[in-house]
């Protein structure tokens, strides 16, 4: 459980840093940024994996380049079902991806080790 909640805010928190380098990344409140955050948790368990085994031969034709494109999706995916949160243009919304997933990882595993370290 604890996990989750730390991917939630790590995907939040890369959203804002995101949104604030990018003019086509809009987001409207820092609440939108954490329900945007919720929603691509969402998008990312339940539709990526369908999505990555639908697409493996184009995949493995493109040398792993089409992962992006999956990646992509899932951001304007999110984008669609939430009106607080707006990303504009293919280019963008695919390097904003790409840097969403890096800068959660990192908070993610941040916040991680700073929890273990707390419970020894």
């Amino acid at each position: 459980m604890t996990g989750l909640l730390l991917r939630w805010i790590g995907n939040s928190l890369a959203i804002l840093f995101v949104a604030w380098l990018f003019d086509d990344v809009n987001v409207a409140t820092t609440q939108d940024a954490f329900v945007a955050g919720a929603v691509l948790g969402i998008v990312n368990t339940l539709v990526r994996p369908v999505l990555v085994i639908l697409t493996l031969p184009v995949t493995i034709l493109t040398l792993g380049l089409f992962y992006f494109v999956v990646s992509e999706f899932c951001l304007w995916l999110t984008s669609y079902f939430l009106a607080g949160f707006e990303v504009r243009g293919i280019l963008t919304t695919i390097v904003a991806a790409i840097l969403i997933s890096l800068v959660s990882a990192v908070i993610t595993k941040t916040l991680q080790g700073d929890s273990r370290k707390q419970n020894q």
